[in-house]
């Protein structure tokens, strides 16, 4: 299997999807025990979610599952999250912080899936962010993510159904920022922005305003459109259809927040 699966379109709108993968090679699985083989921590039905809501929006979306490699994370190994819990670029632990390897890869291991699964996704990422650029002189990623709503080794308390993530603002302009938090906060559902999940390494990384790449993170908590956050992680079809309409509001507005902070500034006539 490919380690990224790609389908183009000619938006300005890239959606980058790191964690609904759920391919281990067989080589890879055999080193995971019980509980890692359940693949607990995945993304669940996230592509299918967000499939279709834009027309010409390109998806990127890594096909390995994250207790390979995590294509969210910096490459180096350096935290995302100094001196708060998280998994790393290749986890030891499921967000509950319960072992998932049998025998956990060394050092020579996870550099060879650096290059094997790492390295094509962002190099696919970057290919298509530079295209539709070169369209329209700027493009928008936007990072898919879901996670379960209640998980205390990560975080207290129960997560919003919308996490927005900038970095504090510094990974796209400040319309796209206010235009994604006041759609989410026109569904009436709780959001935040910049909290617990403020932009991993990708929002992080391709994030550059300046330059015409703007980046922002959505982090939908899993009891937004699951029956469960639990095996088998069915999607509630009652929440979908109340979801899939909300989540192409905010993508409808962040692509028009993102044309006007494209747009020249009026020049002022001269005295």
């Amino acid at each position: 299997m490919d380690p990224v699966q790609i389908v183009q379109g000619d938006s300005p709108l890239v959606l980058g999807l790191p964690h609904t993968g759920t391919w281990v090679p067989e080589d890879i699985k055999a080193c995971l025990n019980d509980e890692g083989q359940l693949l607990r921590d995945t993304d669940w039905h996230i592509h299918q979610l967000y499939g279709g809501l834009i027309d010409g929006a390109t998806m990127v979306r890594a096909s390995f599952h994250r207790y390979v490699i995590d294509a969210n994370r910096d490459p180096s190994g350096q935290s995302l999250y100094p001196g708060q819990t998280t998994t790393g670029l290749v986890p030891e632990t499921t967000f509950d912080n319960v072992p998932i390897w049998d025998e956990a890869p060394d050092a020579a291991e996870v550099a060879r899936r650096v290059t094997a699964f790492h390295a094509p996704y962002h190099a696919a990422l970057e290919a298509e962010l530079a295209r539709v650029k070169a369209i329209h002189g700027y493009a928008v990623l936007y990072d898919c993510h879901s996670i379960r709503s209640v998980i205390p080794w990560l975080f207290e308390g129960t997560l919003p159904d919308f996490n927005i993530g900038t970095d504090g603002g510094t990974t796209c302009a400040a319309e796209i920022e206010a235009a994604c938090r006041e759609a989410c906060a026109a569904t009436g559902q709780s959001h935040v922005v910049n909290g617990r999940f403020r932009g991993g390494w990708t929002t992080r990384h391709y994030g550059r305003p300046g330059r015409g790449i703007h980046a922002i993170q959505m982090e939908l908590a899993q009891s937004a459109y699951l029956e469960t956050e639990d095996l088998p992680f069915e999607v509630d079809a009652e929440k979908i259809a109340t979801l899939r309409p909300q989540l192409k509001t905010i993508l409808t507005d962040i692509l028009q927040a993102a044309e006007a902070a494209a747009r020249p500034a009026p020049q002022l006539p001269r005295l």
